[in-house]
């Protein structure tokens, strides 16, 4: 429990001296960051930081679900041909049409176009004459 700041005392003096006693104790030397500039001391400072820094820590978005449909879309696609097996691609390209129907079925706000599902037969087939012609070289 932290001792009452005695009436005889003024605040200053008070918590400077509360600090000083912390500081004795080594209270302040495991602190973590401790040595370590300050992260973002140098940036230009933005009224924002502490709710994006918070979204962030908490791994939210603010982007509309049809965008983030829409950026999944790409990156799944562009991801394609890396993977092995035709069953893995199949899983990957029905998780993303489960996500776009999901998107477009928010409530959150977005743009008015939005992001069709993937054709997984003919995506597959795709990814199969790309595979080919890569072996074939």
């Amino acid at each position: 429990m932290t001792e009452r700041k005695p009436d005889s005392e003024s605040w200053e003096s008070f918590t400077e001296r509360q600090i000083r006693q912390a500081q004795d104790a080594g209270e302040f030397d495991q602190l973590p960051g401790f040595g370590r500039p300050i992260p973002g001391i140098d940036q230009p400072l933005d009224e924002n930081w502490w709710l994006k820094q918070k979204l962030r820590n908490e791994q939210l978005s603010i982007t509309p679900p049809i965008i983030e449909a829409r950026i999944r879309r790409e990156k799944v696609l562009r991801e394609l041909d890396q993977l092995g097996l035709e069953s893995v691609v199949r899983r990957k390209l029905d998780d993303l049409n489960d996500f776009i129907r999901k998107a477009h079925f928010s409530p959150t706000a977005g743009p008015a176009a939005g992001v069709l599902p993937v054709d997984i037969e003919a995506t597959v087939a795709d990814w199969r004459h790309r595979r080919s012609q890569g072996c074939a070289q």
